[in-house]
């Protein structure tokens, strides 16, 4: 089980999480919406180990952990992320690219190689792809290498800053089914920052609203079909009335609120 307990994190005068609460059980998928600038990428980052919080706890499986350089290689292998510009190693192949933490950790050249290429097919890419660069490859393909290496540890908790960014409707579904299908393979527990709605519900088994730093509303996503709360409501459904007002693209919370 993944715990977040009353999470703050704070930059100099900036509160990017205030408090923040959140659990979700092993095997489990959740969705976590908001609009820019509301913290989802820092929380990401504060489960990952890349920052550590200002105020409160994150465990695991009922253990506080710390800092990604205070973890053990045990604990950091459980954990992948696909960052939000993918983070491909533009001097690098595919395959060095998926197979570089594997490498990294001591697996022999010719073994980590073999385990990148295998994983190829499982994200919709195939293996001929295995020796061309990032330069080579389009967004939704170079996203798909950057899943690749998320999963190549086989880690019990998958982080997803965004996978479907940039990409055409009939490609950011088909990401969301490959990650739906990743999930009820390897029984991992994935955390995904998506602006995707059109597929949330089925893609996803929990939704999460994160604004200006403070947990809005979590519930399973059957339940947020028909639950009310206006921040959900507004962001499943596009809406421009609501609690929260689009200023030239800029979404903010409004001050009466």
């Amino acid at each position: 089980m993944l715990q977040v307990e009353a999470v703050t994190k704070t930059f100099d005068d900036l509160v990017a999480l205030d408090k923040v609460d959140l659990s979700l059980k092993q095997g489990r998928s959740l969705a976590l919406i908001g609009p820019a600038a509301a913290g989802k990428s820092v929380l990401l980052k504060c489960l990952v180990g890349l920052y550590a919080p200002s105020e409160g706890v994150i465990k695991i499986d009922g253990q506080e952990v710390g800092p990604a350089a205070q973890r053990p290689k045990e604990l950091s292998h459980r954990i992948g992320m696909l960052f939000q510009q993918n983070a491909l190693f533009d001097s690098l192949t595919v395959w060095e690219n998926i197979a570089f933490r594997l490498m990294a950790d001591g697996m022999g050249r010719r073994a980590a190689r073999e385990q990148a290429e295998d994983l190829l097919p499982k994200v919709g890419l195939p293996q001929e792809n295995a020796i061309l660069t990032p330069a080579d490859l389009s967004g939704g393909m170079q996203k798909r290498v950057g899943l690749a290496r998320a999963i190549a540890t086989d880690p019990d908790i998958l982080l997803l800053d965004n996978p479907t960014a940039g990409l055409d409707p009939i490609l950011a579904a088909k990401i969301d089914r490959m990650i739906k299908g990743l999930v009820d393979k390897r029984g991992a527990t994935v955390i995904s920052v998506t602006g995707n709605m059109v597929n949330i519900h089925d893609a996803y088994d929990e939704i999460a609203v994160l604004h200006e730093g403070y947990m809005r509303w979590h519930g399973n996503s059957e339940a947020a079909r028909k639950d009310q709360n206006p921040w959900l409501r507004q962001l499943l459904e596009g809406r421009r009335e609501g609690p929260i007002e689009t200023i030239q693209s800029d979404i903010r919370i409004r001050e009466a609120v």
